[in-house]
Order: C-alpha cells, then structure tokens, then sequence
C-alpha cells in the first residue's frame, strides 16, 4: 500500500487512527500544557524501523525516570506504529515521532497527581526523505546553556524542547544552520538538535553525555569507528577543540551523519567534508542496509 497524492495524513492519538487535521488531544493533556512526555525520533526504512528496540528502550527508560506509565507494552506501542505506517502507506524514507504524554489531567496545573494512571500515546509518520549527499553545516554557538544532570539529566528524552528552541532562535538571523550549545561548564555538549564528533589526527571523539541525549546515532557510529580500527573517546571537549579540528560531524536519526565546515565563522578544517565522516557515514548506510533488510 502506498498513500496516494491527496490522501490526508494519518496519525495514531489514543487508541485511534485518524486525519492529522481532526486528530486532538485534550486541552487538560499534560504534554499540551507543560511539555510533560516522552518521545522518541525513529526512522523508516525499506519497510523496517530502525533501531526500534532500542528506541523503545530509551523510551522506557525515560518514561521510568519520569513516573509517567506507557499506555501498553512494547508489543502494543511496536503495533501502534506499524499500524501508523499501514494507514499511510509509508515504507520508506520516513520519520516517526512517537509520543507519550502523562494524560489528560483533571485541572491545570502542573502537579502529576492530577493526571491519569497512564499516559497517552500519539504516533506521527511524515515522509522525510535524508539526502543522499547531506548539505554541510554552519554553526554558530549559543550563550543558552544544555543543563547538567544536577539540573535536568539529558538522558530523559522529554518533550519540552525550550531549551533547543530558545538557542536556535539566538543564532536564527546569524545565516547559520545550527545553534551549538556548550555545558554549565563550557565545554561542547551538542547542537541543538543532533550529536556531534570531530576528528583530529585521526582520532575520533564527542563530548561525553553529561549535558547531550545519549544518542542511538551516535552509539552506532561509535562503534562502527572502533570496528573500522580508529581511535574513538569521549571527552570534555572545549570550542578550541572543534575550530582545531580537522573534521566535524554531526548524528542523529532524522539527519543520519551531516559534516559541519564552519563554526562560529571559522573554517573546519579544508572547509569540505572530510575522508574519516565520509568513511563512516558509509559505514553506517551499509549497517542500516542490513539491519532493515527484514519485514517490519
């Protein structure tokens, strides 16, 4: 099954499938009225979701961490997707957000014990295509702070994206593509919507995930650098760090690996992506093409 031109776009609210222009959700829901959710990124290919185990791992996790009760098992959210996918006719080259709110609350406000026993689940597939040869990145850095786990702990994957948003709205009118957040401490965490990594004299490295999403990208293209025989750490990584560098990339799910050639208007490296990001960025097609080679 394929969407047809003109076929309204199907998303899964609570139970149901319905057109994205009639699908709600209440106006007492927690998500709504604070950003108190869960979600995940996930991404389609060849019929297959990548990664899902483990992006349902992640969103256990969160949701532990955040008392919030997934609405169903693993199996049942896995089919909720399936079933998404299904209703539009989507097999490849798209991304998924998958969404868990706290629930309808009984009033406004923001405390958890006015909401439901369990939380609400929204699915939203979009087609998405990732360019076969991704654009290079310009970033600018943000004076906006990613918070430390004293704070908020970055491996909660939460819905209120506030922080990102008010950071790319800092460097918005600067003719950037990215805004690149530092830590409390200032060194590189991420940028505002991906992981990132540079490379110099050979050796692969990203800053440790103290004040960054511990990203699923960026665990697979960790390991398919050790597994082609770099060098890859983790490590407190200052500014200096990346304008010495001789490449940088950035990961995610949405954008895969895409190379950053300047920041904060100096030059990365040639000024061109580099051999070690096109090396991996192949590397990790490959893995997808095998990984996804089965049915979803």
């Amino acid at each position: 099954m394929r969407r047809s031109m003109g076929q309204p776009l199907m998303v899964y609210v609570d139970g149901s499938i319905v057109p994205a222009e009639s699908a709600s959700v209440s106006v007492f829901d927690a998500g709504f009225q604070s950003g108190d959710a869960v979600w995940e990124g996930l991404r389609v290919y060849d019929g297959t979701v990548l990664r899902l185990a483990d992006h349902l791992d992640r969103l256990e996790h969160s949701a532990r961490a955040l008392r919030i009760a997934l609405p169903g098992t693993r199996a049942q959210i896995a089919a909720a997707v399936a079933a998404t996918l299904e209703a539009n006719g989507f097999r490849h080259d798209v991304h998924v957000r998958l969404m868990v709110t706290r629930g309808t609350r009984s009033t406004s406000g923001m405390d958890p014990r006015n909401a439901p026993p369990r939380g609400t689940l929204v699915v939203v597939a979009e087609h998405k295509p990732v360019p076969e040869v991704p654009t290079p990145q310009r970033l600018r850095t943000a004076s906006i702070r990613r918070p430390s786990p004293q704070v908020l702990d970055p491996g909660i994957h939460h819905a209120n994206q506030l922080n990102s948003i008010v950071a790319r709205l800092e460097v918005w009118d600067d003719g950037v593509d990215a805004a690149l957040m530092l830590d409390t401490d200032g060194f590189v965490a991420e940028v505002d919507t991906a992981n990132i990594f540079c490379v110099a004299d050979g050796v692969v490295r990203t800053p440790f995930a103290t004040a960054c999403l511990h990203g699923i990208t960026r665990a697979t293209v960790m390991e398919q650098a050790r597994g082609a025989g770099l060098a890859v750490r983790e490590a407190r990584l200052s500014l200096f760090d990346f304008y010495a560098a001789d490449e940088v990339f950035v990961t995610g799910t949405v954008c895969e690996l895409v190379p950053v050639v300047e920041i904060d208007g100096r030059r990365i490296g040639t000024g061109e992506p580099g051999p070690i990001w096109r090396q991996l960025l192949d590397a990790y097609r490959a893995r997808v093409s095998q990984e996804t080679a089965g049915p979803l």
